[in-house]
């Protein structure tokens, strides 16, 4: 019996709704596979520093002329376009997530967001006018890295990752977030203290960080910053954190020693007890 007008387009609706769910269901999967893959290129990030343990890092005072060629900016407009993407990139995917209305995602969102918007917003109106130019290119590497880790943090957290309420008093969650909030704390402590060395922003004079942590390490900036992920790993107990704690110590990691170097060639009477990363060991 053939359809009438009525049935015939209630069946084509019918296979229109099943072709765009088989269409939403694909783009689901390829998503999924996509974010997978990018988690995967964070861990990548250890052949990189295999390369800059051999040879010093193109970064900061170690950047070779080739950087240049782009020319530079202002160190405060080039710190906010790198740091930035983090900030906005996260909230966009986060609201975007299927858990973006629970407590234990929102919490992550909260610590994730606190770290970018300090060192967005709070960290550069630090630095002197005076101070050190930054290459365009370094900039524009560095915001597309925090574009893209703040999509595969965000996404993880609000979507793919599932943490109930009862997340909150887990062992991974408490010693994480412990670990989290000392890293941070390390980390603005000893930035600002980097950024209070030069009495004026005219003086260009480097000069030898004495106090606290100082002591026993160069980099006590870049050891609070592997802390923090290294408890937002523990936190979110993901291969996504894991990741960004393996990423975060593959780039750190050669650039602490770089500058331990480059101290103790500067300054004769740099303190030989100190370490480049860890007290004692590193």
């Amino acid at each position: 019996m053939p359809f009438t007008g009525v049935e015939e387009q209630a069946s084509n609706t019918q296979k229109v709704v099943k072709k765009f769910k088989m269409d939403f269901l694909l783009l689901r999967i390829r998503e999924e596979f996509i974010h997978k893959a990018l988690v995967f290129l964070l861990f990548f990030r250890i052949f990189d520093a295999i390369r800059d343990f051999r040879k010093s890092p193109a970064y900061g005072r170690h950047l070779d002329s080739t950087f240049n060629r782009l020319g530079k900016m202002s160190a405060k407009v080039g710190w906010i376009l790198m740091e930035s993407p983090a900030v906005f990139v996260t909230l966009a995917v986060f609201f975007k997530g299927q858990h973006n209305h629970e407590i234990v995602p929102r919490c992550f969102l909260a610590l994730f967001e606190a770290h970018y918007i300090h060192r967005t917003f709070i960290f550069p109106m630090g630095i002197k006018t005076g101070a050190t130019r930054m290459p365009i290119v370094t900039a524009m590497m560095a915001s597309l890295f925090n574009a893209l880790n703040g999509y595969i943090q965000g996404r993880w957290i609000s979507h793919y990752g599932y943490y109930p309420t009862q997340w909150l008093t887990a062992p991974q969650f408490l010693f994480g977030i412990v670990i989290f909030a000392t890293g941070m704390l390390i980390n603005i402590w000893a930035d600002r203290l980097l950024l209070h060395l030069r009495a004026s922003s005219q003086e260009k004079v480097y000069k030898v960080p004495h106090g606290g942590l100082f002591e026993y390490v160069t980099c006590p900036n870049y050891l609070g910053e592997i802390l923090e992920w290294l408890g937002w790993s523990i936190m979110t107990w993901s291969s996504t954190g894991l990741g960004f704690f393996v990423s975060t110590v593959c780039f750190l990691g050669p650039r602490a020693n770089a500058h331990h170097d480059w101290y103790l060639k500067k300054f004769s009477d740099y303190p030989q007890s100190r370490k480049s990363l860890i007290p004692f060991l590193w």
